[in-house]
């Protein structure tokens, strides 16, 4: 189990990580600054570990002992269920916090799409922080109500026919990456599939009919060019619930 060890004004990694590296000298428990934002914060108070593609973070069920900030990357949460699939919650791109949680064990694992960065901090050091810092509290609690409006809206999601899914998911990761209408998808159709609650086969159906319509632009299997956002939000909307999902 990974531990963060706080000595003086210091933390680090103690322990085995047959997942996650150290990377770079660790920085102090207390931010110089006492008004720093959470993102700040994190920064100033975490230490960067670096995990390999499908490397496990976090488990279901284990402490929520720290809070996570990618740095380079991609992060899915999931759960697994009974009938050997998966259930993915979320995709967290750079610059995302996750890890945040309302009790004290995750509900969700965490596993590394791709290699990946991550900035590590323990959860009671930004508690502390937020209980003598307003505008970190203030963030906290609105990451902590973003983390659930996403997770009601996944359940809805569920209900919209598979192509008004796909269209969503296409505009959110459009929505989420800085070249816009071009989107190099990091996660597999298999990711996508189980992110949607649908099957690859239908993944791959759904994404043959947008090109076809027009829609988007299929250059090779992970990148996706947005050829009319306007089709794209119709076709999103067509059940009278258009829903995003953008994780934090």
């Amino acid at each position: 189990m990974m531990k963060l060890r706080t000595s003086g004004a210091n933390f680090r990694v103690n322990g085995p990580q047959p997942n996650g590296q150290i990377v770079g000298r660790t920085p102090p428990t207390e931010p110089r600054v006492s008004t720093c934002l959470l993102t700040g914060a994190i920064e100033d108070m975490g230490a960067a570990m670096s995990f390999l593609r499908d490397a496990e973070i976090y488990r279901e069920s284990s402490p929520a002992s720290y809070l996570y900030k990618v740095i380079t990357g991609t992060v899915r949460t999931f759960k697994a269920l009974s009938n050997g699939r998966r259930q993915i919650r979320a995709f967290y791109l750079p610059g995302d916090i996750f890890g945040v949680e309302t009790g004290q064990e995750h509900a969700f694992s965490a596993e590394a799409v791709t290699d990946a960065k991550l900035r590590v901090v323990e959860r009671k050091a930004i508690v502390a922080l937020a209980a003598r810092d307003n505008d970190v509290a203030r963030q906290l609690w609105s990451l902590t109500s973003r983390d659930l409006k996403h997770a009601q809206n996944h359940v809805l999601l569920l209900i919209q026919s598979a192509q008004e899914r796909v269209a969503g998911f296409l505009l959110e990761m459009a929505d989420r990456v800085p070249a816009g209408d071009e989107v190099e998808l990091s996660m597999s159709r298999q990711d996508i599939a189980d992110y949607l609650g649908l099957t690859i086969e239908t993944v791959s159906r759904m994404m043959t009919q947008l090109e076809k319509g027009a829609a988007i632009a299929l250059p090779s299997s992970r990148r996706v060019v947005l050829r009319n956002r306007s089709a794209l939000n119709r076709t999103n909307a067509e059940s009278g619930m258009a829903l995003r999902l953008t994780a934090i």
